[in-house]
């Protein structure tokens, strides 16, 4: 009989077989996924990757995705490159997230998530973009949106409030996909201030002089901007958000309502 003594072939053996086994109950796939699905796919209706919810739903950021970093070896078109450029000139503080796909019409080839523009103002939650629509936000947001602001409240922005960006779903009651689907559309819901006032975007009381004025402001200033402006008093789906995007439409047709 072969030895069982400390060191001798069957205890070696017997100590590889025993590695073996631990490596394979502790692999990477047990390590990295997750017991619960955190919403790396949202549900499909008709095999065609879209939901069928209102434009803008603030429900839809509610639910985590797990966005992986886009890898630095990806080549991206030069119109991408130079969007991000851009992005860096204005202090917009993002990164590249790899490709989305979620079926039908829900996907960014090169998305971009945003967690804060310049002067210091935060994204929250970050919110996954196409880059152009990034740049469309960090523009208006320093041209008009913070001097707006200043203006009329003495104080900076501190924090923009997003209740949607990227998600895949219809514009109620239609075939169409939502330019949330395409990464083309942000929601905002309300803007705190440097000075610690919080301004809500849904219809301001009788007397609420200056956060009329900053809303006015936002809804006329935003169409030299976005292609589609709606808000509160448009109807009941935006009655408590301002819903931005950058549809491609015939002729240069804007909405702004």
């Amino acid at each position: 009989m072969r030895s069982l003594a400390p060191g001798g072939p069957l205890t070696r053996a017997a100590g590889v077989l025993a590695g073996l086994l631990l490596i394979s109950s502790c692999s990477v796939d047990t390590v990295m996924r997750p017991n619960v699905d955190v919403g790396t796919h949202t549900a499909a209706i008709g095999g065609s990757g879209l939901q069928n919810l209102v434009p803008s739903n603030p429900m839809m950021m509610s639910y985590p995705r797990v966005m992986l970093p886009q890898s630095p070896s990806a080549v991206m078109p030069v119109d991408e490159v130079s969007c991000r450029r851009q992005l860096k000139r204005l202090g917009v503080e993002f990164r590249d997230l790899a490709p989305i796909d979620d079926g039908g019409a829900c996907r960014i080839d090169y998305p971009v998530e945003v967690s804060g523009l310049s002067g210091g103002i935060e994204m929250k939650p970050a919110a996954t973009l196409t880059c152009d629509m990034v740049l469309t936000v960090a523009r208006w947001t320093r041209n008009e949106l913070a001097p707006a602001a200043r203006t009329r409240y003495l104080s900076g922005i501190a924090t923009i409030h997003q209740g949607s960006s990227y998600s895949c779903r219809r514009i109620r009651g239609t075939s169409v996909a939502s330019e949330h689907s395409k990464g083309n559309a942000l929601d905002i819901m309300s803007i705190t201030l440097k000075n610690g006032n919080n301004i809500d975007v849904r219809r301001p009381g009788f007397f609420a002089f200056r956060q009329k004025s900053l809303l006015n402001k936002v809804r006329a200033q935003g169409c030299g901007y976005f292609t589609t402006v709606l808000g509160p008093g448009y109807d009941a789906d935006h009655k408590d958000h301002f819903h931005f995007d950058i549809k491609d439409r015939r002729n240069g047709y804007r909405a702004c309502r």
